[in-house]
């Protein structure tokens, strides 16, 4: 069988990943399946979390990049919105995401914007804190080798969408 095409959407947050996954999604052309940084992380309690967040969310995220790879393996296309970041918890991060992958199809697209820009949609949100996005970009895992790049204060996420499939689905 066939695996399925694995690709990673890093960036930090309110950069577009999760407005590319849904443009994506509206797609007839090519289906995606969908696992989230977020997502993962509502399968940690919040006193869990509070207690000490990036033990459990690393854990998370592990299970999450092993959930995409049991999707590939069953030949489905999986989407991963998430952000590689380096922190004792869960270092090395990057080297981890490759290893668990290294046997499956992967692209990494780096979805950027702005930190100004960031900063005023975290903001406009209202469920993320102002300075989240600037916190995570000095986390970020460095050397990340990319496949694509979209930056979502220049293309809206459904024209991220057409690059990103134009790019890595032929």
């Amino acid at each position: 069988m066939e695996k399925g095409r694995i690709i990673f959407l890093n960036g930090v947050t309110s950069a577009g990943k999760t407005s590319i996954v849904e443009a994506l999604q509206e797609r007839e052309d090519v289906f995606f399946y969908v696992v989230a940084n977020d997502l993962f992380q509502e399968m940690v309690g919040e006193k869990y979390l509070q207690e000490n967040y990036w033990k459990y969310l690393s854990e998370v995220i592990i299970m999450m990049y092993h959930t995409a790879k049991l999707y590939s393996d069953m030949g489905k296309n999986v989407l991963i919105d998430g952000i590689l970041v380096e922190r004792e918890e869960i270092k090395p991060h990057y080297k981890q995401l490759l290893e668990i992958m290294k046997d499956n199809p992967l692209d990494i697209v780096e979805v950027y914007c702005p930190l100004e820009i960031c900063r005023q949609r975290n903001i406009i949100r209202g469920d993320r804190y102002e300075t989240q996005s600037q916190e995570q970009h000095d986390l970020m895992a460095e050397n990340i080798k990319y496949s694509a790049k979209v930056n979502t204060s220049v293309y809206s996420p459904f024209e991220c969408a057409e690059i990103i499939v134009k790019e890595l689905c032929k």
